[in-house]
């Protein structure tokens, strides 16, 4: 039926019906549903994340002070940074397994176990094997405790950061007091770091199908500068000429007489510069991931720095400066590289990209996973 006052042909939509919202119970009001507040998490028998934080960092500083007593003049027991140590390990395994989604809780009383066991018995091997655990749990650690930061003061902080928890770890290492040869601790800690952190970061990252071209060119870099510089090492030492090696062993004494300590090449050529080119790729790409896993390279290497009795502490605290100072400069010409040859150009461009760079990741002390 066509109204009379209704052109011919076409037809008008009938309104869509009203529908009446429902009053809300409590007071008859109409209006939206109201949002539902979730509860905090809570891990076990009410206990919320942040007490347990809280509880993460007394037991920290707690064994930072047992573990730093023991390097001052007063005379303490052997068993005061002995418990430092425990405690600092069992610290760094939950906070690496809250960190990366695992059961914390297990991991602690299981790390506990372990490093308690090794303490009580004094047995060479049970101390050997908590001193490398400990130090590729503080490396792995430093690691995954890093942030995004598209600035390079950001960057920085983080790289700042992760070399103070190895610092807190090499610490613990010392503390066990264990009869290690340092040569093969140093490469047994490098492998086992570098292989839990390619495993969590194949996680993190997807797995190699969310690698990319870029995250394939990280890879294979890291792989390669580290492949070098320790085949290089390794066969200076063995097949060197004496003449060769006298002279590098002069340059070196030269070196650390006049300015008090040498920087450890692996720090300087991978271990921080792949940290910090790591720390800023993360702000706009998450194949960021797979370089800041070479930055174990040189977290790995400061853990054990305490184990040779030869280098006072002063000098190892020199070699980690100098080679932060040198690792983060080096660091900051292959950002800046890589953002000429694959960002924007000219400096306002850059600055934009710098500011709206902010790729969401977890805050620092919530799981990434």
């Amino acid at each position: 039926m066509v109204r009379a006052d209704q052109k011919p042909g076409r037809r008008r939509a009938d309104p869509a019906p009203r529908t009446r919202r429902s009053p809300r119970p409590e007071t008859g009001a109409v209006g939206p549903k109201p949002k539902l507040r979730l509860p905090r998490p809570v891990l076990r028998r009410g206990l919320s994340w942040r007490a347990l934080t809280a509880l993460w960092l007394t037991l920290g500083a707690l064994g930072i002070i047992a573990v730093g007593v023991a390097w001052t003049p007063l005379a303490v027991p052997r068993y005061v940074p002995l418990a430092g140590a425990v405690t600092l390990t069992t610290a760094l395994a939950f906070a690496l397994a809250a960190r990366t989604g695992g059961r914390a809780l297990i991991s602690a009383a299981v790390t506990l176990g372990l490093a308690g066991s090794a303490a009580i018995s004094q047995a060479p091997v049970m101390l050997a094997g908590a001193a490398v655990g400990t130090a590729v749990l503080a490396a792995v650690f430093a690691v995954m405790n890093t942030k995004p930061a598209a600035r390079f003061v950001g960057v920085v902080r983080e790289v700042g950061l992760a070399i103070l928890i190895a610092v807190v770890g090499a610490f613990a290492v010392e503390a066990y007091e264990a009869q290690v040869s340092l040569e093969r601790v140093g490469y047994l800690v490098l492998g086992l770091s570098l292989l839990s952190a390619l495993g969590l970061v194949y996680r993190l990252g997807a797995g190699l199908h969310g690698l990319g071209k870029r995250g394939f060119v990280m890879l294979v870099s890291g792989i390669g500068l580290l492949t070098v510089t320790l085949a290089y090492t390794e066969a200076l030492a063995r097949w060197g000429s004496p003449g060769l090696i006298e002279s590098i062993d002069a340059t070196y004494e030269s070196v650390r007489a006049t300015i008090g300590a040498v920087p450890r090449p692996i720090e300087v050529l991978l271990g921080f510069p792949a940290l910090a080119w790591g720390v800023s790729t993360r702000a706009r790409r998450r194949q960021g991931w797979w370089v800041c896993t070479f930055g174990v390279a040189g977290l790995s290497t400061v853990a054990v720095s305490l184990l040779d009795p030869s280098v006072p502490l002063l000098e190892s605290g020199l070699t980690l400066v100098y080679s932060a100072v040198l690792g983060l400069a080096f660091g900051y010409l292959v950002i800046r590289a890589d953002l000429f040859l694959t960002g924007p150009r000219g400096r306002r461009a850059r600055r934009l990209e710098e500011a709206s760079a902010h790729r969401p990741e977890p805050g620092r002390l919530q799981p990434l996973l």
